[in-house]
């Protein structure tokens, strides 16, 4: 064959032969046919090197090439199969412009030469391609004006161009069925294009997340004018609380194989900063809604950048919900996982060459990617930098994702999968979208209103069941104890580590002296309650987020009594509430129980 000798006959690719033979009798690697016509050729990520030869128009029922992630370069074959729907040429070294064959491939869905060394500007060849939804061109040296045949794409919906040095307008895009378009060129500043026909007015929720109230509210009508999820202080922990699964899991093997430390450092290790995305880089999520409060999971992404479901504020939550609730204990086992292992050909397509717009946010550890999959499913991938992982993560890795796999917990986000090929280790999870949880407690609006005290102290107590979970079920324990006293600093108290100097940038260093001082305390609480607290409720949960910040681990107490007695305070609060009806401020009159009397 032809294209095996133009790949310099590399060894990986089994069965496959220079002299002949039957690529669909002998089960040519990569090579999917049907009866004896090819219809597939999958290479990705094979380290191939060489050119893909002259014969690809010869091809006729090929439907897929994929050649992606290899280390080809000089320009991209002139004639291309014909009838190929999939064609992804991304991550290699191609230079030179687009092979004007790609005007005559009328079947082609989806297209992706991202990440070469593609250069020049993009030919008029596109008037054809009336099937085309998916165009991925990033992080090339491409330039000039967009085409106009562009304008003929009526199918597309995903375009990813960052990367480039487009310029002038992007007025041939304005009709487009967009769900996805890149940023990142020097765009004309002129008035934007037109919205597409029939696009109903910028949605509140979706636009402007002031208003991410609003959505019903305004519709008029009787009675179901503003739904509400009705998710409860808990469920809202939940999807604090699953942020740190991923970092502080990895972060704990990674030590665990890359350094003989003590266990008191090991214990003392903490989730680095989590760094959020810039706004011109963060791809905008609309919010959900979920019947079951105890199911409510999410990705990692960042502590004032997380982006929970929306939540009635002023639901009320039954006492028994919050009451001291024993955990079983199990083992950890070796069993087999219960996990897909996908290829990195997989992902790279879901994610679109983990591109830019896919980018969900970024850690210590690695960045995470939102990957959509052929069957419409929607999934997390957490790719794991390079720069930490040692070369003898390889054996570990398997260890690693068994372990992350066996974690189970209501507001425990739980591993679907993973890859490990060529070098390249990633997480997938699944993935939920929402709002902002810092703009969701500290935003003050005409459509929004500040969670009560009562909801805070619940979020609190639902933060330290998933972390009673992994610190004293899990063995070994995976997380400090001190993440719980970050988590309720944020979101009691309106901290927030960004608007404060560098000196201050440790949030629990900062708060730490003024948790016994009662006057510093009530300037600490979020203004935005009003002073619709009680001061006994605040004084308490102020002790009892001291003893998680002890500088010695011996010192701090176990996560299970952090919860008895957050449970405590819940039931209290709950009680007060029944009997006064509803919350008051510490400066309403003395003879109010919840105001002056709770403890």
């Amino acid at each position: 064959m032809v294209m095996f000798t133009s790949l310099n006959s590399p060894p990986q690719l089994t069965k496959w032969s220079s002299t002949g033979g039957d690529p669909c009798g002998d089960s040519w690697k990569g090579i999917t046919c049907s009866g004896s016509a090819v219809k597939e050729i999958k290479l990705p990520s094979l380290g191939l090197t060489g050119s893909l030869g002259y014969q690809l128009s010869s091809l006729t029922s090929l439907v897929n090439l994929d050649v992606s992630n290899n280390n080809f370069g000089n320009q991209m074959p002139y004639g291309l199969p014909p009838n190929v729907q999939r064609l992804n040429l991304a991550g290699n070294n191609f230079n030179g412009g687009i092979p004007y064959s790609i005007t005559s491939m009328t079947s082609l869905k989806y297209l992706n030469m991202s990440h070469n060394q593609l250069q020049g500007q993009v030919g008029d060849m596109f008037g054809q391609l009336l099937s085309l939804s998916t165009l991925d061109l990033s992080s090339n040296s491409l330039m000039g004006d967009l085409p106009n045949s562009f304008s003929s794409l009526s199918s597309m919906t995903n375009m990813y161009l960052q990367n480039n040095q487009f310029t002038g307008t992007i007025n041939v895009l304005a009709n487009l069925p967009l769900d996805n378009l890149s940023n990142g060129n020097s765009w004309n500043s002129g008035p934007a294009p037109p919205p597409p026909p029939g696009t109903p007015p910028a949605s509140t929720t979706k636009r402007n997340h002031h208003s991410n109230n609003n959505s019903g509210s305004n519709n008029g009508g009787g009675g179901g004018g503003s739904k509400r999820s009705g998710l409860a202080g808990g469920a809202v922990a939940g999807i604090v609380i699953s942020i740190l699964i991923v970092g502080a899991v990895l972060a704990f093997f990674l030590m665990k194989r890359r350094s003989k430390r003590s266990s008191a450092d090991v214990e003392k290790l903490d989730v680095q900063p989590f760094t959020p995305l810039a706004s011109s880089e963060t791809h905008e999520m609309k919010s959900v809604q979920t019947s079951s409060a105890t199911n409510t999971k999410t990705y990692e992404t960042s502590l004032i950048n997380l982006r929970p479901p929306p939540i009635d504020r002023h639901k009320s939550l039954d006492e028994d919900d919050f009451s001291a609730k024993p955990i079983t204990v199990k083992k950890a086992n070796t069993t087999p996982m219960n996990i897909v292992s996908y290829s990195i050909a997989d992902l790279q397509m879901a994610t679109g060459s983990f591109s830019i717009e896919n980018l969900l946010g970024e850690g210590s550890i690695g960045r995470v990617y939102r990957a959509k999959f052929d069957d419409g499913k929607v999934l997390a991938v957490k790719k794991i930098n390079s720069s930490v992982v040692s070369s003898r993560l390889s054996e570990d890795f398997i260890e690693m994702v068994s372990s992350i796999s066996q974690l189970h917990h209501p507001n425990v986000i739980e591993l679907v999968g993973y890859c490990a090929e060529h070098g390249q280790y990633l997480l997938v999870y699944e993935f939920h979208k929402g709002g902002s949880l810092h703009d969701f407690l500290h935003l003050s609006d005409d459509y929004s209103k500040p969670l009560t005290w009562n909801t805070r102290v619940k979020i609190a107590l639902g933060t330290a069941r998933a972390l009673e979970y992994l610190h004293e079920v899990c063995s070994p324990s995976i997380i400090s104890i001190r993440t719980f006293q970050t988590v309720a600093l944020q979101v009691l108290f309106q901290m927030q580590i960004s608007s404060r100097q560098r000196s201050e940038q440790s949030l629990v260093r900062w708060a730490t002296p003024l948790l016994h001082d009662i006057d510093a305390l009530s300037k600490m609480v979020d203004p935005s309650l009003k002073g619709l607290y009680p001061v006994k409720s605040l004084s308490r949960l102020a002790d009892v987020v001291a003893l998680c910040v002890q500088l010695e681990p011996e010192f701090r107490p176990p996560m299970s009594e952090v919860v008895q007695a957050l449970v405590l305070l819940v039931q209290r609060a709950n009680m007060s509430r029944r009997t006064v009806g509803n919350e008051q401020g510490p400066s309403i009159r003395a003879d109010i129980p919840e105001a002056h009397d709770m403890s």
